[in-house]
Order: structure tokens, then sequence, then C-alpha cells
């Protein structure tokens, strides 16, 4: 399997029952088949301590906007995408296969925004209510200001015409 970003031959490693592929010598980066992140992407996973420190060649550089190919899907390229709601790591993942691949330092990165799951949800449904907060209200504002109108019309056409000349309720009447 090559490499994404440099396409140097990827290491198979194992740590904490699972086996992801990295490029030690090379880039330094990390390629994790689907699910696989999520085993490792919280401090209190042990697993993750160990794909912390890949070898990196120091001579070697990483453009960062050229496109990359998937290593386990090679005619589809990697989507960028933030990894989380903080939006503070970009990670690159394969929409074919569900794979990640993370360039050297953003598993640390990722593994330092939240300690546990509960802290990641608690953090999405916040970031969630806080988005969704001024669109809702500004809906609701709206919907008040139609339902204040639609009360003014309806006002209106009952001095235009009075119930006792709406059809049904009136005997013998013009309509």
């Amino acid at each position: 399997m090559k490499c994404p970003a440099c396409s140097r031959e990827l290491k198979s490693q194992e740590t904490g029952g699972i086996t992801v592929d990295v490029c030690a010598g090379g880039c330094g980066g990390i390629w994790f088949d689907n699910l696989e992140l999520q085993k490792v992407d919280e401090e209190s996973e042990a697993a993750g301590i160990a794909l912390l420190n890949v070898p990196k060649d120091p001579k070697l550089t990483v453009d960062q906007a050229q496109k990359r190919h998937c290593p386990v899907c090679p005619d589809i390229f990697l989507m960028k995408h933030f990894f989380d709601a903080k939006m503070r790591v970009q990670v690159d993942q394969c929409a074919n296969c569900g794979g990640y691949w993370l360039d050297q330092g953003e598993l640390a990165s990722i593994r330092g925004d939240f300690k546990s799951t509960a802290d990641r949800k608690n953090f999405d449904q916040e970031f969630l209510h806080n988005m969704t907060k001024n669109e809702l209200e500004d809906l609701q504002n709206q919907a008040e200001a139609s339902l204040k109108r639609a009360q003014k019309i309806a006002n209106m056409l009952r001095f235009i015409c009075p119930s006792y000349y709406i059809p049904g309720k009136q005997k013998g009447g013009a309509f």
C-alpha cells in the first residue's frame, strides 16, 4: 500500500488490537481503516500512545494542498474535512471505504481535544445548540410576524364581510 502523501510504502503496525498502516521513515502519516480511528482518538485510550511518535524523514516535505488518492481505493481521492466540531484538525477521509489519513501530529491534536466520548458528545450538543439558536430565534420571530399580519387581515375582513353575510350563516342571504 502506498502513502497518499509521499508515495512511500506503508508499513503495518499493530497496537491495542488494531492494525494500522504507517509511513515510518517517510512523512510519518497514519492510515486508519474504517472505524479504527475511533479506537485511539481519545487520551484515555492507551492504544493510541504507540502511534504518536511515528518516525519521520526530517528532510521530507509534504505538499498539504495536493489531492491525495486513497491507499485502499486508488481511484478515489480523499476528502478533506474537520475531524470534530472544534475545527482544529483537518483530516483526509475516503468516501468509499471510510478510512482516514492523518498527517504526522494530527492524531496527537485529535487526542488532546476531548478526554472522553461523553466530553465529545457534550461539546457537539452545545455546539449544535449555539449554531442553530440564532436561526431558530429568527424563524420564530418570522412566524410571529406572519401570525400578526394574518390576524390583522382577518380583523379587516370581519369589518368588510361580517359573519352574518358569510354563506350558510344567514337565511335567504345574497350568497
